[in-house]
């Protein structure tokens, strides 16, 4: 499986589309708001920059793409107003793997433009915005040439498939029943991935410049069936159903695990520690329900199929990747099932890790 081909949300605006199914998302940076005000006002009132780059990574496509970067240029806007200054100009990096809906972003640019010059009070500075469509796991721009980097919900997709996990069948991820040294496989996994994150940020950061970043975590040291991981366990649950009924064939399920490591707090910050570019600012944990979702218009009857479709969002072209694409309105049509019947009985939340950081060397 060529991962970067494949690793990104659902495109285009339909009913099946991160468009429309983001609002836990952007649930999250709401939440994160004051994180992120802070840091941006730092390193905008400790340097008073006449251009101003920042790089949101991961960026996905939909209305969450621009969340960052409009709230973002707002704040500078009142900073400047309060301090008599000229606006900078903006240089906007985008990123994300190739797959993204890039040109969905780039549609919506003009609205957006338009759009936040009526809502600043007197204007905002020039804003040139480009996408980035690469890895964040390697260096993706010129030394020195940021000054503010935030990722929201990226983090935990790791660059690669863990070696050496062999042992982890019939679960589609790291689980409560996975085996100790797949446990450790995904674990190192990350480890090396958060750590070059950390690098190639550090050096493509101006000295002191800030990073903002969210992702899903967990509060044990080991994964647990009642926390962020439990949602994956249950679309396991629905493809190995369908094992059962000889619809999908044992080996497929064996073969098939998603990228992705939920860390601890304690992990975080070790790393962060180890790696020695950044000085931890803020570290916040919170829980965001799943019913956050399904928005404002929260029904019981409804709640598996709109957290279904979530999750079908954010994993569909993996799926259909491995599986074709024939199984997946199965697959998600039993999914949203065992989703109500565990939302009415059980709480289910995200564990979610905000970090803010300061480059330091």
């Amino acid at each position: 499986m060529n991962l970067a081909s494949v690793l990104h949300m659902n495109g285009g605006i339909g009913e099946a589309s991160y468009a429309n199914n983001s609002l836990l998302q952007q649930k999250v940076m709401s939440i994160t708001k004051p994180i992120r005000d802070e840091a941006i006002r730092s390193i905008y009132n400790g340097k008073l920059p006449e251009n101003l780059a920042i790089a949101d990574l991961g960026c996905s496509s939909g209305p969450n793409a621009l969340f960052m970067t409009c709230e973002f240029i707002e704040i500078v806007e009142m900073i400047c107003r309060e301090l008599n200054h000229k606006s900078p100009e903006y240089i906007i990096f985008l990123n994300d793997l190739p797959g993204n809906d890039f040109n969905n972003i780039f549609k919506s640019l003009e609205c957006f433009k338009q759009n936040l010059s009526t809502r600043v009070v007197g204007g905002i500075g020039k804003c040139y915005i480009t996408g980035l469509p690469t890895s964040f796991y390697e260096r993706i721009l010129p030394t020195s040439s940021l000054h503010f980097v935030h990722s929201s919900y990226s983090l935990h997709w790791m660059s690669q498939v863990p070696k050496g996990i062999e042992k982890n069948k019939g679960n589609i991820c790291m689980s409560s029943t996975s085996p100790l040294d797949v446990h450790n496989s995904y674990y190192h996994q990350f480890q090396r991935d958060f750590s070059l994150f950390l690098k190639c940020r550090a050096g493509e950061l101006v000295e002191g410049g800030r990073m903002v970043l969210t992702l899903v975590g967990r509060s044990t040291s080991g994964p647990s069936s009642n926390e962020s991981y439990y949602v994956w366990e249950l679309l396991g649950e629905a493809l190995n159903d369908m094992v059962l009924e000889g619809i999908i064939k044992e080996d497929k399920i064996d073969s098939f695990n998603i990228p992705l490591y939920y860390p601890s707090s304690s992990e975080l910050q070790l790393e962060i520690e180890k790696e020695g570019s950044f000085t931890l600012n803020r570290l916040e944990v919170f829980e965001v329900s799943w019913k956050a979702a399904c928005g404002e218009e929260h029904n019981d009857n409804s709640d598996g199929f709109k957290v279904a479709q979530l999750i079908r969002a954010v994993v569909e072209p993996l799926l259909v990747s491995h599986f074709g694409e024939a199984i997946i309105d199965d697959v998600f049509h039993r999914y949203q099932h065992i989703l109500a019947d565990r939302m009415c009985k059980e709480k289910t939340v995200f564990l979610n890790l905000a970090v803010s950081l300061t480059k330091t060397t």
